[in-house]
């Protein structure tokens, strides 16, 4: 089995890991690559280019300082942002986003998101469902189902990354699992370190053709004692597989080097450096995703800091929010710019909200009554503001939305027809993807 070596990341604990990924299994239970090949194609590949960025904010940003200023409501409630105006005649959002704001046409904001469990965990905006009472295997993540309906658009890159690194803090990693759609269509998790991660355990690409000669004259003597004709069926698997470890397509999206300076600029770079309240703020991540997508890739999940903020919470603001602007922003006009908008829809949200009431440290806390998400792309009708919270932002008041309808929506973006598309389980019992008869596409999008 062949391993990819990652960098070492400083964990907020103090230890230092070295991430190790097997690439002959991709980390998904010691399934080999050609096996893993033959299942997405079983699965079906077709000519669909749609794709799916998910961006994960983990800890629960504060809705009230982003989407949803409050400015008619009490200063222990308000905060300290002020709204700011957009491109859209009528429409505000927090002043630390102003790319956004300058590109609000594009966007959605959905100010009124219910249905939280309260968990710090990525689950249920990784697959849309509550976390409890899973069917046999578990629910799928979205970048699993993209991988089992479609497959990758192209052999040499995988239909589902995951692009978060391993810090060991399940709500800034887990780039989502395939549940009882199965190992095969796990996610690939380079952790976002570029060609480096792509070293094939000190084996060239000279050494790995020696070594495809090899097998391939070990499966000529098995073709020759198999009867059942088997044996003829694994050499296009076994092809893939080689070709995948010794393309330069993956690891080529992965090398934001190749980018041009002032486009990377434009992105950011963020850092990598973890501290004890926050995630890391990987930049480049944004840039990444956009270049896995282009490459063939389905769905990319990435996360974002960490957003947690107990204390601090308008320090961390500051800090973090105007990075978030411009990456995302910066996502939004390069796929825009590429031709790639329409075709590949973004998410962008955490797993609850925050607390209308400011702490004794400055911060909020908990609030899964209410949350927000900002959705573009996708060929959505963008340019408006969906849903509305109470003047202390306390709960929906106006268009509650529900995970599922946003699932329902990225879905439909893609061509899954969500009426009749319904994937066994471990069980055999066929699953719809959404709650179909309780959960629809947002009409005010689609």
């Amino acid at each position: 089995m062949l391993n990819i070596l990652g960098s070492r990341y400083s964990l907020c604990d103090g230890i230092s890991r070295r991430s190790v990924m097997k690439l002959g299994g991709l980390a998904m239970g010691g399934l080999s690559l050609p096996q893993l090949l033959r299942a997405e194609q079983n699965a079906g590949i077709g000519g669909n280019k749609k794709s799916v960025i998910m961006i994960f904010l983990p800890g629960g940003p504060p809705h009230q300082d982003m989407w949803d200023i409050k400015m008619d409501a009490p200063s222990e409630i308000r905060g300290e942002f002020s709204p700011i105006q957009t491109n859209v005649p009528g429409i505000e959002i927090g002043e630390m986003f102003p790319r956004i704001a300058q590109m609000a046409d594009k966007c959605a904001f959905i100010r009124s998101m219910v249905g939280s469990d309260g968990r710090h965990d990525a689950f249920q905006c990784l697959t849309g469902r509550r976390f409890n009472q899973q069917p046999s295997g578990g629910w799928p993540a979205l970048g699993a189902v993209l991988s089992k309906v479609y497959g990758s658009r192209d052999p040499a890159v995988p239909a589902f990354v995951g692009l978060s690194p391993r810090t060991g803090h399940k709500e800034w990693g887990d780039p989502g699992q395939p549940g009882f759609i199965g190992v095969a269509h796990a996610p690939f998790q380079p952790h976002g370190d570029g060609r480096s991660d792509m070293t094939l355990n000190g084996i060239s690409a000279d050494r790995l053709s020696d070594r495809k000669q090899v097998l391939a004259s070990l499966d000529n003597f098995r073709r020759q004692a198999d009867a059942s004709g088997m044996m003829e069926g694994m050499d296009a698997f076994a092809q893939q597989a080689f070709g995948i470890l010794t393309s330069s397509k993956l690891a080529d999206a992965l090398d934001v080097e190749k980018e041009d300076p002032a486009l990377r600029e434009r992105y950011g770079k963020g850092t990598p450096k973890l501290v004890a309240d926050g995630g890391p703020k990987l930049l480049d991540n944004f840039l990444i995703a956009r270049r896995l997508v282009e490459a063939g890739v389905r769905c990319v999940t990435l996360c974002f800091s960490r957003w947690d903020w107990h204390g601090g919470n308008f320090k961390r603001g500051r800090e973090d929010m105007p990075m978030l602007d411009q990456a995302l922003s910066a996502l939004i006009e390069d796929l825009d710019q590429r031709g790639m908008l329409d075709d590949t829809s973004i998410v962008v949200w955490g797993e609850f909200g925050r607390t209308p009431k400011i702490n004794g440290s400055a911060g909020r806390d908990h609030w899964p009554r209410v949350s927000c998400a900002l959705l573009a792309g996708g060929g959505m009708r963008t340019g408006k503001v969906i849903g509305s919270t109470n003047r202390l932002g306390e709960h929906a008041e106006d268009r509650p939305v529900h995970f599922q309808e946003v699932f329902a929506t990225l879905y439909k973006n893609v061509g899954i027809d969500l009426d009749h598309m319904a994937i066994p389980d471990f069980q055999g019992r066929p699953r719809f993807l959404v709650e179909h008869n309780t959960y629809r596409p947002m009409p005010e999008l689609v």
